[in-house]
């Protein structure tokens, strides 16, 4: 009978590349390890309850994010409307929705460009004095915190995204992550781009061969709804340990 190595086992269910911080799952069995060591692997916990991918924080992060508490956080930018609505929960209470943590967001305006940057080969247009398109808020009791935003554009080597750092009540980080943009024809993604203000998807960088989303998004994958003429949402949970 072939054995399965611990790296095999976790690509079947989808977890390569995922940090599992809860619980071990048990399949009452015994395998291998690539070092020849017994395995015992506990399915008594849901592979579903576990931390979110973690992710690079740059080369953007806000400066001062304690100074942008806001819900909208559009600026003087302009774009199709966008709605962000996220669901924060905790792994170490079983997913339960997680109430008073910090959340700071922040991405890229309809021509790929970002505040508080710019002037430089990495970005030539400087918005070093700007602030938008970033914001912080606070989880209420459903664990939730929504902003108004306009929808995110790209740039080159990477797909449309937003960044998210949460902390706990008194500043200390839990989780850096990124939320990726479902692709394909008729996504939102491609309307919003073949439209007049934006980009086009000449050149785009898909989820797929994307520095930072090439090695999965399952856990990081939103959902949109809506339409080019009313504006777009998208609803996304993200689990951390607290």
């Amino acid at each position: 009978m072939r054995m399965v190595s611990r790296k095999d086992f976790l690509k079947s269910l989808g977890l390569a590349g995922v940090t599992v911080v809860a619980a071990p799952f048990v399949l009452h069995c015994r395998s291998k390890d690539d070092e020849g060591e017994d395995v015992t692997i506990d399915n008594s916990v849901s592979t579903a309850c576990a931390v979110t991918n973690s992710e690079t924080e740059g080369p953007f992060p806000t400066k001062s994010p304690s100074t942008l508490v806001q819900t909208n956080i559009v600026g003087d930018r302009t774009g199709v409307p966008f709605e962000i609505n996220l669901t924060i929960q905790n792994v170490k209470a079983n997913c339960a929705a997680l109430q008073g943590v910090i959340v700071d967001i922040w991405h890229c305006d309809k021509d790929g460009n970002y505040s508080e940057y710019g002037g430089t080969g990495m970005q030539s247009t400087n918005y070093t004095n700007y602030h938008f398109l970033r914001g912080r808020q606070t989880t209420d009791e459903n664990g939730n915190v929504s902003y108004t935003s306009i929808f995110p554009g790209w740039y080159d080597g990477r797909a449309t995204h937003i960044h998210v750092h949460i902390y706990n009540n008194v500043g200390t980080s839990l989780l850096i992550t990124q939320i990726a943009f479902p692709e394909g024809s008729g996504s939102a993604v491609e309307l919003v781009n073949a439209s007049s203000d934006y980009s086009g998807m000449t050149g785009y960088t898909y989820n797929s061969t994307d520095n930072v989303f090439s090695d999965g998004t399952a856990n990081e994958m939103s959902t949109l709804t809506g339409s080019l003429a009313e504006g777009f949402k998208l609803a996304h949970t993200v689990k951390v340990n607290a």
